[in-house]
Order: C-alpha cells, then sequence, then structure tokens
C-alpha cells in the first residue's frame, strides 16, 4: 500500500488544504491496513472472518480512489499591463505555444487595454486586437475562446481544448468597478466561473489602485471585489463559494522602505529575496487573514515594472512635467484642472477612459516593484460547530474529499521579451489534478452516412441528461480549428415544437446547399442557448470536396493526377 500513496499521481500540493489531505489520506489508510492485517492473522475457515476481509479490502480501495486524483490537467496563466500598446503578432512565447505536453486551458487577463472612445466603440463592433490575436494564435492547435468579459481596459479571455467544450458548464461573467468611489471602470476587477467537469472554478483578473501609499486601499478593493460579485448559481454564488480560485492581475502593489539604489543593486546581484520581506502583498498577507488563503510561488523572477518601453531597463526617465509645464506653470493650471475634472466624470461613461488612462510624469524615477501577480486559493474545510459530535464531522469531511482537487504550481516567471508596455508579462503555470465528477457530455450529436455538398446530409442526437434544453438550441456545423461556437459554417435549429426525451435519437436533415464546396475535418457541436455553451460535440468527420467546387473554380480540376 505505500506504493499506492507513494504513486505519482500523488504529488505535494502548496496549500495547506490539500497537505492536511493527504496527510489524512496516509493516516487512514494505514488504519485500515492494521485492520486488515489483524484479520488475516485471526482469520479462520469460517464465513464471518472472510466477510470481514473482504469488507476491509473494499474501504481501504475505496479510500484509494478518494483521495488519489485520476486526472491531470494543465493551466496556463498570463497577466500583463499592456499600457493602451498595440500587440505583437507573435505571441508563441507568452503563450509557449511550444510546450509539451500542451496547456488543456489558457486563461489571459490584460490590464490597460486601449479603451479610447473610438477604438472602445470599435471593440464593441468587432473583436478587439488583442482578443484577434490570442484566437488566431490557438485556433490552429486546437483551443477554442469559450467566454471572455471586458470591463473598459480590463480583459479577461478563456481558451479550452476543443475535447474539454461539453465539459465546462454553467459560465458566467461579471465585473465590479473600484474606481472614482466605485463608479468608474479604470480599476476593479472582472471574472469567469465555469463548472470544469463537475467542479466550480473561478478566474479574477484585477487592477488595484496605484502608488506606494495605498497598500491599504488596496486590500480594501480587493476585499470588497470578493464580497459583491455575485453569480446567479445557488452554491456557488460568491467568488470564495468556488472550490478554486485563481486570482491575478497588476494588482501594484510595490517595495516598501527600502531605497532605489538598493532595489537596483539586489536585482542586478540576483538577490531578489532580499526584497521580498518589504513588498507589501507579502506583508499584508501576514495581517489579513482572508489574504492567507490565497497561495503564491516565489518571487524568482526580475519585479516586473516599471520598464523604458522596448527595452529590459528599468524607467530612466528624468524628471519632467505634464504637458511640457514648467513647475510653477503646472501650478498655475491646478484651479483650471480643478474645475475640469468634475466635468471629465460626469462626461467619462460617455467619452470612453482615455483621460483616467494617462500615466502621468510623477517628477521622479519609478521604483521597481512586483505590481503583476498570480495567486490562487483551494476553498478551505468549513470548521466543525461545537454542536457536531466527532463522528459527524467525519462523515462530512469524508464526503467534501469524495472529489478531491490539487493544485501544483508548475512555474512561476515573467517573460522580458516583451517591450511594447512599461510592465513585462507574467506567466504562471498549474497542474490542476482532480476526479471527474462526471465524464460523459449532456448531448450524443453524430454525422449519418457520407457528408458531401452534392447531396443533403443526415445528422442525429440525443439528450443523455435532463437539463435546461431549449426549443432556441442549434448544432452548428464547425470546421477542425473553429475559433469560437459562433464560428460555424452553417447550423440547424432542433426541435420546433417540443423537447426530445432523454436517450430519444431524433434526425434532422441539412440542406445541400448549406454543406461546404470544400472538402475537409468538421465536428458537429450542440449549443444550448440557456447555458451559453456547446454541450455535446461529435468526433471529427470528413466532408467530401463537391464536384461543384471544381467547377466554380475553387479547386483546380485533377487529370490523371495532375492538377490542371
Amino acid at each position: 500500500m505505500e506504493l499506492l500513496t507513494d504513486s505519482p499521481r500523488v504529488r505535494s500540493n502548496s496549500t495547506s488544504s490539500s497537505a492536511s489531505q493527504g496527510s489524512k489520506a496516509k493516516t487512514v489508510l494505514r488504519q485500515r491496513l492494521s485492520q486488515l492485517l489483524t484479520c488475516i492473522e485471526d482469520m479462520s475457515s469460517d464465513d464471518e472472518a472472510s466477510e470481514e476481509v473482504s469488507r476491509t479490502l473494499e474501504e481501504a480501495f475505496q479510500l484509494c480512489g478518494r483521495f488519489i486524483p485520476t486526472d491531470a490537467f494543465r493551466i496556463h496563466i498570463v497577466t500583463w499591463n499592456v499600457a493602451t500598446a498595440e500587440p505583437s503578432e507573435d505571441a508563441t512565447s507568452l503563450l509557449q505555444l511550444d510546450a509539451q505536453p500542451p496547456p488543456d486551458l489558457y486563461v489571459i487577463g490584460l490590464q490597460e487595454v486601449n479603451a479610447t472612445p473610438v477604438r472602445f466603440i470599435t471593440d464593441l463592433i468587432s473583436e478587439d486586437s488583442w482578443s484577434h490575436v490570442f484566437t488566431n494564435s490557438l485556433a490552429p492547435r486546437g483551443f477554442v475562446k469559450v467566454t471572455s468579459v471586458r470591463m473598459q481596459g480590463l480583459l479577461l479571455l478563456l481558451f479550452a481544448k476543443q475535447i474539454h467544450l461539453p465539459y465546462i458548464r454553467n459560465i458566467q461573467t461579471t465585473y465590479t468597478r473600484t474606481g472614482v468611489f466605485g463608479y468608474w471602470g479604470n480599476k476593479g476587477g472582472v471574472s469567469v466561473r465555469f463548472s470544469f467537469y463537475g467542479h466550480m472554478i473561478c478566474f479574477l483578473n484585477c487592477h488595484l489602485a496605484a502608488h506606494m501609499n495605498n497598500a491599504l486601499q488596496r486590500v480594501d478593493e480587493f476585499e470588497y471585489i470578493l464580497e459583491t460579485q455575485d453569480f446567479d448559481i445557488y452554491d456557488t454564488p460568491q467568488i470564495r463559494d468556488h472550490k478554486v480560485v485563481f486570482w491575478f492581475g497588476d494588482l501594484n502593489f510595490r517595495i516598501a522602505d527600502h531605497g532605489l539604489h538598493f532595489l537596483r543593486s539586489s536585482i542586478n546581484s540576483g538577490r531578489l529575496n532580499l526584497l521580498w520581506g518589504k513588498d507589501q502583498l507579502i506583508m499584508m498577507k501576514k495581517k489579513e487573514a482572508f489574504l492567507q488563503e490565497f497561495e503564491e510561488g516565489p518571487l524568482n523572477f526580475k519585479p516586473t515594472y516599471k520598464f523604458d518601453r522596448n527595452s529590459d531597463t528599468y524607467d530612466t526617465s528624468t524628471p519632467k512635467t505634464w504637458l511640457g509645464l514648467k513647475p510653477l506653470q503646472l501650478c498655475g493650471t491646478t484651479l483650471f484642472l480643478l474645475l475640469t475634472s468634475l466635468t471629465w466624470v460626469l462626461l467619462s461613461e460617455w467619452l470612453g477612459t482615455w483621460f483616467w488612462m494617462l500615466d502621468l510624469p510623477s517628477g521622479k524615477k519609478r521604483k521597481p516593484a512586483w505590481t503583476d501577480r498570480i495567486l490562487w486559493r483551494i476553498k478551505p474545510k468549513p470548521l466543525p460547530s461545537e454542536e457536531d459530535d466527532e463522528k459527524a464531522s467525519t462523515s462530512t469531511d469524508e464526503e467534501q474529499d469524495e472529489y478531491p482537487v490539487l493544485v501544483t504550481q508548475d512555474k512561476y516567471t515573467s517573460d522580458m521579451s516583451y517591450g511594447v508596455s512599461d510592465h513585462k508579462p507574467v506567466i504562471a503555470t498549474f497542474s490542476l489534478e482532480l476526479r471527474k465528477v462526471f465524464d460523459t457530455p449532456l448531448v450524443r450529436v453524430s454525422p449519418v452516412g457520407i457528408w458531401s455538398a452534392g447531396q443533403d446530409a443526415l445528422l442525429t442526437y440525443s439528450v443523455l441528461e435532463d437539463f435546461m434544453s431549449s426549443t432556441w438550441d442549434w448544432i452548428g456545423l464547425y470546421k477542425v480549428g473553429f475559433k469560437t461556437a459562433s464560428d460555424y459554417e452553417t447550423f440547424v435549429w432542433v426541435r420546433e415544437n417540443e423537447l426530445p426525451e432523454i436517450n430519444e435519437v431524433i434526425q434532422i436533415s441539412v440542406d445541400k446547399g448549406q454543406i461546404p464546396l470544400l472538402g475537409g475535418q468538421y465536428v458537429l457541436g450542440y449549443y444550448s442557448t440557456n447555458m451559453q455553451s456547446i454541450t455535446g460535440l461529435s468526433d471529427s468527420f470528413q466532408i467530401l470536396e463537391s464536384k461543384r467546387a471544381v467547377m466554380e473554380g475553387l479547386v483546380p480540376e485533377d487529370i490523371n493526377g495532375v492538377n490542371k
């Protein structure tokens, strides 16, 4: 049995809750083994002893399955304050596209995306430039954009491998403003939550208050976000109700007390550990109980703020004044600014964010800091009440551990190769080990026979489990490598009048005029309007190239093996 406890599946976890789970598992397993050995020693030919051995063995193996997750997934998280810059076309390094094994989920949180009035309206009509680059980089590798949420300059994107789409359910997004007394969205948090194989997960991207002396305000803003963001899910109405939470963004915590010379000397010599004790977030975690629930890997990468753009050199700007004014001239403009600031606040909801996104010169060089961070939290076990006896408490713990989750951080670093912003992007990769609560889709959908644009095609679908289906649900035909749920070649509605029974096989015809002329690999996906997600995917299948494609000149004619 020691071989089971030392299995590669059981990996050390950075969180105290997961460590206690593993310790408890080993203790209980040893107790069951001790009972088993005693039974074997006392075993006789009577049936009672045999039954006792069988029962104890069964309990031991059940405990093994309960505490040892059976599936592991990789999560790749990026946070980056892009400082209104436009993206580079090459996202290979940022997304580590050549990593093996590849991630299962990509989560990208950006801050200060360009949100000027004209640009913001344009992005509402079509995809913003950052989403476009990430989507085009990931789609050819089999990743689909599941959802996104934006609040002015804050943007959060979620991508998943195509095979996981039917098991990502109950997707919801929301946001919280904290700028200008909670009325303006230049600061705050955006989040996306969903069920992943039955486990509730939440990703939260934040941009908190700036400047050295606002550490307490940053903590208050984060606590406010945790307490006020609500989801329309009965068992996880708030962020902290989720089993796993990932918190990241430009959290703006600085390095206190140390002077600029000591900071740069420590960074240049690689003695980053000398700065950890004065990092404001690390210090705040010692004081605030709710922050202690969040774990973070060691800061073994250089502070990611503030850099000269297009370089890996920290801010070398010389003292300057806003809009080129000298100090006395600037003082003369103070009254004008005070009179106009209220007008800007009133117009901000209509005019956009550019005024609040300005990075006004401070007149001095900014000290380097780890402003950009990625943390995570596993939901702590509830403390037993005084009224609960030991037996009831143990039973409750075992029920919670029936589907355990282990989170291990594999990498936590920055990428110095990107220089379009004065921040460097921060990257973290995680192993998420869990037991699936379910492993079957809600709907099974399949093509029937050969598909070609020369003839009508057939498909079938069956609802395998009761869910909030609708007559507005539809089945889309997707080319392998599709980008989003709306990136279909064509679609058909499901039943018009009544919903199908469980396991009832429904057959639908697809008009030949709607089938792509060009051949290729395709999949069928059942889209749930109520759940806002794909709840069933077919295996990939071949659509044959139509003769019409040759006639219309879409492909060259093949004569005796030679293209003409």
